[in-house]
């Protein structure tokens, strides 16, 4: 039951996760565009009933992933086992402290937590030797558990490709998405510049 439950609080979150990521990767194109797209998606999960119903998922996701993690990690041998587990660990931790971190910016900070509420420890050194690999790692390990799933889950190959090559393809795209995501959110040289309002991290 509780694996039932799991997936399909996964699959609503990966709905969400998607559009979100959608959104940062349109950060290429400025940061004017992205919050403009991001605007348009807040009608939709800045909704109060839809927001609540998307945290409660999000608990139930956390819940349900560290209980099936602490089951699961002495008995699995298998790679993509493995990395089911392991990816699914630091996602529960991330979003944990990311979402911690956003109520904390909109209800304490009183700051908009938007595109550059996100890019402030990016582009500020000595912090985004953290933020860098803590934002980096939690992208390559959404595309990381989808591709393990897909291995553990698909019964036959499609499109000519083993399912083991499918779930390593998974893994590139989602490698290759995260390269991208970071050149438009850490592109100082573009000419991205943080206002004086977000600027209250050490190194801004």
């Amino acid at each position: 039951m509780m694996k039932r439950i799991h997936f399909l609080a996964g699959l609503t979150l990966t709905v969400f996760i998607g559009f979100h990521l959608l959104n940062h990767v349109l950060s290429i194109f400025g940061a004017d565009f992205h919050i403009s797209f991001m605007n348009k998606l807040r009608l939709v999960y800045r909704n109060p009933f839809l927001e609540i119903i998307l945290l409660l998922t999000v608990s139930i996701q956390i819940f349900t992933g560290l209980r099936l993690f602490s089951a699961k990690r002495k008995k699995t041998i298998h790679f993509f086992e493995q990395l089911q587990n392991w990816t699914g660990l630091y996602l529960a931790l991330f979003l944990m402290i990311h979402i911690g971190a956003v109520f904390v910016g909109r209800y304490i900070l009183s700051l908009d937590t938007n595109f550059y509420f996100g890019v402030a420890g990016l582009n500020a050194f000595p912090l985004n030797l953290f933020f860098i690999p803590y934002y980096g790692l939690a992208v390559l390990s959404f595309f990381g558990h989808i591709s393990a799933i897909h291995y553990l889950k698909m019964k036959s190959p499609v499109l000519g490709l083993s399912i083991k090559k499918q779930s390593i393809l998974i893994f590139i795209i989602g490698l290759i998405f995260t390269l991208v995501t970071f050149y438009g959110l850490t592109d100082k040289f573009r000419g991205v510049t943080i206002p004086t309002e977000y600027q209250i991290l050490p190194g801004n």
